[in-house]
């Protein structure tokens, strides 16, 4: 199988999994959203239309994924509630992780689902998938510092904050930091 139709496994957690989305899958979600083609397996539900209504990263991740297939492996999944097979939300990692080990996650959550733990949930999933990958020594998650659920999230993981950073498209966003041993320490 090429790497273009490669997918993760399934990244399992008490009450969601996490299904990654192939290249060929990603596209079509980005050029074609109302086709159902894209949802593998085909059972999955998307009834609140998670990154068909906004399509969310996939304005940055397809393009990078067209130029590179390989970095697919970071990037988007879609977090489905197992006991139904509905998704709840998506989440990516921003990039492969820079020379100095750091990688960026981000992630979204239907309103309709939210105040669940699912965010919580999806995001102890994916870094427990994460550490395990070569050359990951840091994690990082970025928030509009008057976010208060996510700021609340990361600082109940024990995330440092580590400064501020403004981005060009969501403002100002406060940046919180892990390192991957700290993070095995406290949650493998």
């Amino acid at each position: 199988m090429s790497a273009q139709h490669a997918t993760e496994p399934v990244i399992t957690t008490e009450r969601l999994a996490l299904h990654h989305i192939s290249v060929p899958n990603l596209v079509r979600l980005y050029e074609g959203p109302e086709s159902a083609d894209f949802y593998d397996p085909p059972t999955l539900q998307n009834p609140y239309r998670d990154l068909i209504e906004n399509s969310g990263p996939l304005q940055w991740r397809v393009p990078d994924v067209q130029r590179d297939p390989s970095l697919n492996k970071w990037f988007v999944r879609w977090i489905v509630q197992r006991a139904d097979n509905c998704i709840v939300g998506s989440t990516a990692f921003h990039n492969a992780p820079n020379e100095l080990g750091m990688i960026e996650i981000g992630i979204g959550i239907q309103p309709a689902f939210q105040r669940r733990g699912f965010a919580s949930e999806s995001l102890l999933g994916m870094w427990r998938w994460v550490i395990d990958q070569d050359g990951v020594t840091t994690l990082r998650y970025t928030v509009d510092p008057y976010n208060t659920p996510s700021v609340r999230i990361i600082t109940n993981f024990g995330f440092h904050h580590v400064g501020q950073q403004i981005d060009e498209i969501d403002g100002p966003e406060d940046v919180y930091e892990l390192s991957t041993q700290e993070f095995r320490t406290k949650f493998c």
